[in-house]
This record gives C-alpha cells, structure tokens and sequence, in this order.
C-alpha cells in the first residue's frame, strides 16, 4: 500500500444501485482488465439474463443467482494522482457485518440514495454505522436520476431530507453528487441531461477525499502477533498500526507495563537491517531484555500510551439472532487481543430511524446501542477519538461476529491505574540479585492469592499456612484484607472502582514481597476475575491463584461476623454474594472445597502445593547459589 492510497467504501439501501454505480465507475475510468465487459456480456447472454454493471463486482455464484452482494468486493480505480480502492460493501441487512467489515476499513465513504425511493431504513441504518466508525468523509450519491426524468426538484427533495438526517447524526456531506450510474451520467464529467447541476461530477467529488491523516506521526501502537524462537533469538512479531520506532527505542508493553529497548529490526527479503519502522509495515524486533511479551500485547513508547483496560464504554451495532442482554459473555477481539466481555449495563439503545434513544433490557439484531463491557482480563486499548487503530472491536460467537463497534471511554478514564503520572522516573536496579534471595530461603518467592466468598475461609487458612510455614523456616507473610483495608487502603469503599483500585495496590504490594524473596499469601474476596488477572500479569510467573471455594448458602451459614445477615437485611450495599456479583476463577492454579472439610485438610493442601511450587531442592538451590 502506497501512503496516497485512498480506500472507499459504498454502501446504501438494498437495490439502490451500489455495484451498479462501482462496476460502471470502473469501466468509465479504464480501470477494468481488457476484455472484462465483454465477457460478462457473453456469459449474461448464455444466460438468458440482461447484462448487468454489478454483475462486474458480484463475483460469487451465489450473488448473481440472489441478485444481492453478499461479501465485501475490493478492486482498484484509476484515478488522477493517487490510487484508490473501492470496497462495494453489501446493502442487505443479513449481511451488515460484511458491510461493517468494509467500512471499518475504509477511509471515506460514498452513501448510495435512490431518487427514486429516497431514504430507506437501510440507509439510515447505513449512515449511522458510518458515524459509528468514526467517518467524517462521507459524498452521496443520489443515483438513478434517469428514473425521475432528470429532475432537479426530486434532487433537490431527497438531498435536504438526506442532509437532514446526516445532520442529526452528527455528519455533514462533503457533496451530493446526482447520478446515473445505469446510464454512466455525471460519473466522470458533467452530465448533458443535468445543466441545471453546479457541482462537481463522481470522480471530481472522490478527489476531495484524503487518505487517513498522518498515521505514521501517531503515537506507537504496534500490537503483538506473536514471538518466535528463531537460533538463540526471540522475534517479537506484528504490524505497527500507528506511529514510528527505532533501533534503541525503549519500549514499554501493555498491559503488563514492561520495558525494553528495541536491539534490531527484522525484516523479510531486506538486503540490509533496518533501522525504523513506520505505519503500515509488519515486522520483527529483537529486545535487549528477556521481559515477558505475548500475543495480545500492544508496545509503545512510554509517555504516550494507550489504556490498560478492564472495562469499556462503547457504541456497538449488534449482528447476531442471540439478543445481547446484560450479564451475557462473548470474546472480544481488539488488534490482537483476545478476551472475555460481560455487558455489565445496557445504557441505551439508538433507534436508526427516528435516531430516539430509549432504555432497554437487551439490544436486538441490527440495532445500535451504548453499552458498558466489563472485560475478564487485561488489554491495552484507546478511544476510538485517541487512536481509531486501537479503538476499534468485535464481539464474536465461535467463528462468527456477532458485533462491533468503537470504544468510547475506558475504565481508567479518571486517571491511569498504575501509570505513573509523573514523567521524571528512572527504575533503580538492586544488586542483589533475586536467585540469591531464593538460595538465602531455600525457596522462590511467590504470590499465593486466594480468593472467594467472605466467610468461604480465606482469612483462616492463610493465618494457619503462614504459622505452618514459619515454623518450617519459610519467609512468608500474609496480606488480609481487613488488615489492608485500615491502613494502606482505609481511603477506599466497595463500589466497582475502588474494588479495583483496592485489588490494583495489593497486587502491586504482593508482587514487591515476591521481588524480596518472600512467600506473601493474600486473602481478598477480589471479586472480579479482570481484576485478579491484571494482578498476574505484574509478574505471571510468580502469581498462583488459589479458589477457596464455598456457596453463599455455606458462607451465609457460617457468617463470623455477622455481615451476610446486615447485607440481607439492606444495611451493607454492595456486598459480595448477595448485592454484588462474585466471578468465580476460570484458570485458578488450585481449587479448595471448604464445604464439609476441616481447617487442618485445607492447610495441608496448600501447605502441599507451595512446597511443589516454591522450594528449592538440593540441586537447585546450589545451582542459583552459585
């Protein structure tokens, strides 16, 4: 892809003309392969079907046979000092993903109208995703001007009742060009049946599109695709979707935070080693450190970063025949980041054809709402205003997408947790190296965090494991969350944010005690399973979830301290089990069932695992000693 390349995309109502208007753009602009209309003339022929223009874009048997587009078509036109792409997008609302597909793509957009028909639900449903992709360039087409008699009043109708609309919606036409493209009128040079017409013809309206601005001098985002092993190097691999990097630039890695400098570019079938790296280009770089870096991960350079994110506000249009309702889950894909969504709320749903908004309970196929996802891991994005290239999704179910759109606003939109808000830090190494920690205490340091219900035995256990392991000459430590809670933490509540601002600092803490060698043991409720794991992605070596497991029946039983009784009488909000939701652990290192089992079981199951886990043998502690 050349810098000056322009990507177009047509889209409009069903039968309004698009593949018409793009298979005869392409003949008047000599941008066919010779003999292309000849052929599908000849083939229309045998058919026993008239010669259709669209049947130059319909390529799949199917279309021709349904007489509708049904995927995304991209060719090239030839166009005056630059080259652009056209992607025929489909009209059909059973196949709007495609539609979305290509005009996430696209640069600019041609919105198709019949001045016949006028605005149509798919126009506007049309128009509306173009706003909901963030295009600002946007011409449209008021096509078969031929089937009105050439009338400039039935013009003039249909483009103020379309500016009216794009209006509400926050667009405005860079032209309303009127059209034939049956015919080939007003595509390339002013129409002769038209002279009441002033402005511009198709092509002189495309000229004044402009590729994405400046994608190059963005800020860094160069997602993860993967990390090869090649000889004693490890390749880190993806596409830098914006912005630039160098040899020796210092990366940091989102969303674990890590840092290295970048030691070589790699390139395939490059006579030379590269020394930058732009927008647009897939590449390989080597790092100077062994930090952690996965598939998923976003770099970029450290005082413009994007987002570390467990929640999303968006604008999505939903696809799929399921409802989307809250509390359901679907995987949400951004660059190449994968994880779980819950739609944690339904603020409200758009209604495209009167553009009403209203409150509902789920959003329905090919309806466009504001919704809040609440993720169950950690993943680096911007608003869709920041960056589009990391501001843009999909929902999916298996292999198919059920939804998209673009990010809003993040979680973090207060303030950066665990960013720091000052630009003057320099890390300062230790000298003692932490091999040396561990050959001192015979063990590796760790986070042992459990997790569960209040009342599930949490507290109880780990008070019992640390006193066990002490009297074995372990360094361990334990970090309670009412211990935290009056101290370090005394500043926050129990709603959503401050759960996560809670867990966040104890993570961090946890992690720190690892650093020293230590087995820290927490017991926090940690609600919420995107929180946890943005613990372990501090270090995810050094972190073992343990669930301690017990139902809200067993827990409300127990009750020690009397909460769930004050909880289910409405005097504690918020309170986990029974008026906030509790995520149970999906990839928890270690399970332990408390129901029906003694204190001393459940400490000798853990006391187990740690010795596994942490303690060095013999071997090893010489082996780190040395």
């Amino acid at each position: 892809m050349t810098q000056s390349q322009l990507r177009i995309v047509i889209v409009g109502h069903v039968d309004h003309g698009k593949s018409t208007l793009v298979g005869r753009l392409l003949h008047e602009t000599g941008s066919l392969p010779d003999g292309r209309v000849e052929t599908i003339r000849a083939a229309s022929e045998k058919r026993g079907v008239a010669f259709e223009w669209a049947f130059l874009l319909d390529a799949l048997q199917a279309e021709r046979d349904q007489g509708i587009t049904i995927d995304s078509t991209r060719i090239r036109l030839k166009t005056p000092g630059r080259e652009t792409v056209v992607i025929d997008a489909p009209g059909h609302k059973e196949f709007l993903k495609n539609m979305i597909t290509g005009a996430a793509a696209a640069d600019a957009a041609v919105l198709v109208v019949d001045a016949v028909e006028g605005v149509r639900e798919q126009t506007r449903r049309h128009g509306y995703l173009l706003h909901l992709l963030g295009m600002t360039q946007v011409v449209v087409a008021v096509n078969k001007m031929d089937a009105v008699g050439w009338s400039q009043a039935r013009f003039d109708e249909v483009s103020a009742e379309v500016a009216g609309f794009l209006k509400g919606i926050g667009l405005t036409a860079t032209h309303v060009v009127p059209l034939s493209a049956y015919v080939g009128a007003n595509l390339t040079a002013r129409a002769d049946q038209m002279p009441w017409n002033d402005g511009p013809a198709l092509v002189e309206a495309l000229a004044s599109f402009h590729p994405q601005p400046g994608l190059a001098d963005m800020p860094l985002r160069f997602p993860v695709q993967d990390v090869l092993k090649l000889d004693e190097r490890r390749i880190v691999v993806g596409r830098i979707e914006s912005g630039r990097l160098r040899v020796g630039d210092e990366l940091v890695f989102w969303p674990s935070g890590k840092a290295a400098r970048v030691a070589t570019i790699e390139g395939w079938n490059q006579a030379a080693p590269a020394i930058g790296a732009a927008a647009g280009q897939s590449v390989g770089i080597t790092l100077d450190d062994h930090i952690f870096v996965e598939r998923g991960h976003v770099a970029s350079h450290g005082l413009a970063s994007p987002c570390e994110c467990t929640a999303l506000r968006a604008n999505l249009f939903w696809l799929s025949r399921e409802p989307l309702t809250v509390g359901s889950r679907w995987r949400l894909r951004l660059a190449t980041a994968e994880v779980w969504a819950e739609v944690a709320a339904i603020e409200k749903v758009v209604d495209v054809e009167d553009l009403s908004a209203a409150n509902a309970t789920q959003v329905e196929r090919n309806a466009v709402a504001e919704v809040l996802l609440r993720l169950r891991g950690t993943i680096a994005a911007d608003t869709f205003a920041d960056n589009p290239r990391l501001g843009r999704f999909v929902l999916v179910d298996g292999h198919d997408v059920a939804g998209g759109g673009i990010v809003t606003a993040t979680d973090l939109e207060t303030g950066r947790q665990g960013v720091p808000k000052s630009t003057n830090l320099f890390p300062v190494g230790h000298r003692a190296p932490l091999e040396a920690r561990w050959a001192l205490n015979g063990h590796r340091g760790g986070v042992i965090w459990l997790t569960g219900l209040s009342a599930s035995g949490k507290s109880t256990i780990a008070m019992e494991a640390e006193h066990q392991l002490l009297r074995k000459g372990r360094q361990v430590y334990v970090l309670d969350g009412d211990n935290i809670r009056q101290g370090l933490n005394a500043d926050l509540g129990f709603s959503p944010d401050d759960r996560a601002e809670n867990i966040r600092r104890v993570g961090e803490v946890a992690h720190l005690f690892a650093q020293a060698g230590i087995i820290v043991i927490t017991a926090f409720i940690s609600p919420y399973r995107a929180d946890r794991d943005r613990v372990r992605a501090i270090r995810p070596g050094n972190f073992h979830e343990v669930y301690i497991k017990a139902d809200v029946e067993e827990c409300a039983r127990r009750d020690p301290k009397g909460l769930y009784a004050r909880a289910l009488r409405g005097e504690i909000p918020e309170f986990t089990g029974v008026s906030a939701p509790y995520e149970e652990p999906e990839t928890a290192e270690m399970v332990i069932e408390t129901l029906g089992r003694s204190v001393e079981h459940s400490v000798a199951a853990l006391l187990d695992y740690i010795d596994r886990s942490f303690v060095l043998k013999a071997g090893e502690a010489a082996g780190v000693g040395g």
